[in-house]
């Protein structure tokens, strides 16, 4: 009995401590209001340290004395958001934040637009989700819709609560920030890389978003990060009826929320609000590339949606543009990670806004003929803010002008460039064009194409760069002994990569057709090739009507295909993948119309399944031939909801239409 009223006492004294210095850290980091010395805060946290030395079985993730950070992993995991992270449009200068307002008002039928402004931190999104108060994940930004995974990094941040104890929170929910460093952690850190003769960063955002995707937490924990919430999301949407009443949450959470924010009525406060902090930007603390307007009520930002790539309710006010005069002595091309060949203006270098500027992007080769622009003239061009800066137009033709000629074949791997009907830009469509295998590689590896763990952004540009893959092919030839003599591979992890890379042999047909990376084809396009043409090799023969022939494949798509498959490149790929073992075939499955049990039905999902996610009900529903969509509209027959959900429940019952949970979704698919 004495040995477990004993234990239980040091139970007791372990968790005051760990609360003890959470509270310092809370008081520390994110209200910058200590009340101890750094010595009184490191002698609680030896004592914490020492109790969990003694008792390893008391350690929880959440502790102070894991903020240190664990050991090196091999890459990055990806997963997706539960929404996607959005990108804003900029405006420069007041009348286009006018015209900005213009819209919203329209749209929303309103004569006043209650907003909120905030600073537009210049670091990186971030993704933190928790489930029952505790972190647990946290996701880089990406591409909006996939990041990757660097909980353990995101945990060094201080400033960032791992848990949550204050009750009225949902079981699940996620916010949305932004990492930075600061200024003087930014110059302690250059000061130091000089010290070790190593390469400085560039900038505080460049610095921040090297040090959270570090591999090895360590030296994450070691860089001074900072975490400002800015977004309170559960079940992948809105929490609360009003952006401003989030922040406040937020706030009161724990969070670290930028204390410069305003509630502002009308587009005149919110001029007078921007331009006051745009003014005053240089007395901050940290970098901020603009101001945040957003529509403060979530009812009102869902009337006004968004376009593919930025919400129709907020908005990034910049400063005005910069434009100054220079020559082009120049023009050579760049070849993207998605193989778009980009035309760049090389000037006689120039000051724009205090930075040095000796390119510009030309965009694609309609720019250049309706600039009119040779070699030798003399431009006017443009840097907004951290844009890339542009060409505006000729102000003088040159003496010995020179017209630019744009590539026929690719610069870097000398394959033909198409040019897609109705586009402007050319392309190389060599998937092992080195100008962008890296992303090839990534591409294939990921979860949703052959899902190769651990293969991640560090590892794969090691494998690049010191020429062990050439192709996505040379995967399959890696052993563990060339794995091993790279950086931070040892012998356990390169053993797991060759054996996770072996597994990837037995991905299915669909996961190998989206892995190859076909211009357009995305999963969903990659299912239905698969089952309408059971083979790689009934694609390939397949003409442009009988690949139209397979749902939603459109004309356009039919002709990337064909493009990717009459490249003699790519059919050299193709025959390394199939003497590698990969599956280019499947039994062919038979779709008639209306043999599915959910034939003709649309679906949309909401909030947090009880045991499926939402990707694997919607891969059930359309297996079983329903659509799954979006949004809810009259359109829709059923809104699958879990716990949280949002909006769209409240809009599939003022539409009348029918609500399933998780059992009701399995005993419809079950007939």
């Amino acid at each position: 009995m004495a040995s477990a009223a004993s234990s239980r006492d040091v139970a007791r004294q372990t968790q005051s401590l760990r609360e003890t210095l959470q509270h310092h850290e809370y008081l520390y980091y994110v209200l910058d209001q200590p009340n101890i010395s750094d010595a009184e805060y490191d002698g609680l946290m030896q004592q914490l340290q020492a109790l969990e030395q003694q008792h390893p079985e008391l350690v929880t993730p959440d502790s102070p004395t894991q903020r240190v950070g664990g050991q090196p992993r091999e890459g990055f995991v990806k997963a997706h958001h539960t929404a996607q992270m959005m990108s804003l449009d900029n405006a420069f200068g007041e009348q286009a934040l006018r015209d900005f307002d213009r819209r919203v008002r329209e749209k929303a039928n309103l004569d006043v637009v209650d907003y909120v402004g905030e600073l537009k931190l210049d670091g990186i999104s971030m993704a933190v989700h928790f489930t029952d108060g505790r972190m647990i994940r946290a996701l880089t930004r990406g591409d909006g819709l996939t990041g990757e995974e660097i909980t353990e990094n995101a945990r060094t941040i201080r400033s960032l609560p791992l848990v949550i104890t204050k009750k009225g929170i949902p079981a699940q929910f996620e916010v949305r920030g932004e990492v930075v460093m600061n200024r003087k952690s930014f110059e302690r850190m250059n000061a130091q890389r000089l010290k070790d003769e190593l390469p400085t960063f560039a900038n505080p955002r460049n610095a921040a978003a090297g040090s959270l995707r570090m591999l090895d937490p360590k030296v994450t924990a070691s860089r001074r990060l900072d975490f400002f919430a800015y977004s309170l999301l559960a079940g992948g949407e809105a929490y609360l009826d009003y952006h401003w009443d989030a922040l406040e949450m937020l706030a009161g959470l724990g969070f670290k929320v930028n204390p410069h924010r305003e509630r502002l009525a009308g587009i005149d406060a919110a001029i007078r609000y921007g331009n006051e902090w745009l003014e005053k930007r240089h007395s901050l603390p940290y970098e901020i590339d603009g101001l945040v307007l957003k529509v403060n009520s979530f009812e009102q930002q869902r009337r006004l949606g968004a376009t593919s790539k930025a919400p129709r309710w907020a908005i990034a006010y910049k400063l005005t543009a910069q434009q100054a005069e220079t020559v082009v002595e120049g023009i050579d091309v760049q070849v993207g990670r998605t193989g778009a060949i980009t035309p760049r203006a090389l000037l006689r270098p120039v000051q724009v806004g205090g930075v040095t500027v000796s390119r510009a992007t030309l965009h694609n080769a309609d720019e250049i003929e309706r600039l009119g622009l040779q070699i030798g003239d003399r431009v006017l061009i443009e840097r907004s803010g951290d844009v890339i800066p542009k060409v505006l137009r000729v102000i003088e033709e040159g003496k010995d002008r020179q017209p630019f000629p744009m590539p026929v074949d690719c610069p870097v791997c000398g394959t033909k460039l198409v040019r897609e009907e109705g586009e402007a830009i050319l392309r190389c469509i060599n998937a092992n064009c080195p100008a962008r295998l890296k992303e090839s590689v990534l591409h294939f590896a990921s979860r949703r194409a052959m899902n190769i763990d651990g293969l991640g952004d560090v590892l794969v540009e090691q494998l690049v760069d010191g020429g062990l893959v050439k192709s996505v092919a040379d995967l399959y030839r890696l052993d563990a002994d060339r794995l091993e003599s790279l950086e931070r591979m040892g012998k356990k992890s390169s053993e797991k990569l060759v054996k996770n890379i072996d597994s990837s042999r037995k991905a299915a047909l669909p996961r190998v057709i989206f892995g190859l990376g076909i211009r357009f084809v995305g999963e969903r396009t990659a299912q239905i090739l698969a089952d309408h043409f059971a083979s790689i090799d009934a694609i390939e023969k397949a003409s442009a009507e009988e690949l139209e022939e397979a749902e939603e494949v459109g004309p356009r798509i039919a002709v990337a295909i064909q493009e990717f498959f009459a490249e003699p490149r790519n059919q050299a790929l193709l025959d390394e993948l199939l003497q590698a073992g990969l599956q280019f075939s499947q039994e062919k499955k038979t779709v008639s119309k209306g043999a599915g049990k959910l034939e003709g039905r649309t679906f949309v999902l909401t909030g947090t399944l009880p045991n499926w996610t939402r990707d694997e009900a919607a891969e059930r529903i359309e297996a079983a031939g329903g659509k799954v969509t979006g949004s809810v509209s009259k359109k829709t027959d059923y809104v699958v909801a879990g716990e949280n959900a949002g909006s769209k429940l409240d809009k599939a019952r003022e539409l009348g239409i029918t609500v399933l949970g998780e059992a009701e979704l399995i005993e419809l698919l079950e007939g």
